[in-house]
């Protein structure tokens, strides 16, 4: 279980607090979903949790052991809202490689094909593959590092309604393995799911009940 205590953070350059006394509760097996104005903290907030940076206060918790930044950054997988400006190989193959001394052939096609890109040619090069391919080679890219934690940051923004469609059926597939964290600003893609979801505005986290995800209308944009 992935828990949150009291977490507090604060950039250097904010006049307030951006994550306030943040709690949460996530098991392994469930997707949880982040909803919330656009510069709510909700980047930050998967950012804190995935070990890229650290809280000024409060604890963060796997199966009840307090984790340093490092241990959160073996834990988690984060995959980033435009993550054609973190991929660092020429191809498609070098991206999946990357940080991997050994890496069965078997083992990159099994995940290839699990995020639908199982004919996926790995001399691509991954600019030039589509919105929604680029956001399964990042998923991939993750899955091949078997992380608990699977951290996404809008990972249907920008998307046609069909490939949005597809990637939050393979969320959801995913989520019965590991613990899910979603960021969205638009939550009623997710509501058939039944994810656990929570509002974060005004650096507060405050639970969102099934009728409020289904109802709440999106607000476009980064957050």
């Amino acid at each position: 279980m992935l828990e949150l205590s009291g977490v507090r953070y604060q950039p250097a350059t904010a006049a307030g607090p951006v994550l306030d006394d943040v709690s949460l509760r996530l098991e392994a097996g469930r997707l949880g979903l982040v909803a919330g104005p656009s510069g709510g903290g909700k980047t930050t907030l998967l950012e804190v949790i995935g070990g890229l940076a650290e809280p000024e206060r409060g604890t963060i918790r796997w199966n009840g052991e307090v984790l340093s930044g490092r241990q959160r950054r073996w834990l988690c997988g984060l995959v980033f809202q435009f993550p054609e400006r973190h991929f660092l190989g020429l191809t498609v193959g070098q991206e999946l490689r990357l940080g991997h001394r050994r890496l069965e052939a078997g083992r990159v096609e099994q995940v290839l094909a699990r995020v639908g890109l199982g004919q996926q040619s790995l001399r691509q090069q991954p600019e030039r593959l589509s919105g929604g391919q680029q956001r399964r080679l990042a998923l991939a890219v993750q899955l091949l590092r078997d992380p608990r934690v699977l951290l996404l940051d809008e990972p249907t923004a920008g998307l046609d309604w069909a490939v949005r469609s597809e990637v939050v059926g393979l969320l959801g597939d995913l989520a019965k393995e590991r613990a899910v964290l979603v960021v969205t600003h638009e939550p009623e893609l997710f509501a058939a799911l039944e994810p656990l979801s929570w509002r974060l505005e005004g650096g507060r986290l405050n639970p969102m009940d099934e009728k409020a995800l289904r109802t709440m209308p999106a607000a476009r944009g980064q957050g």
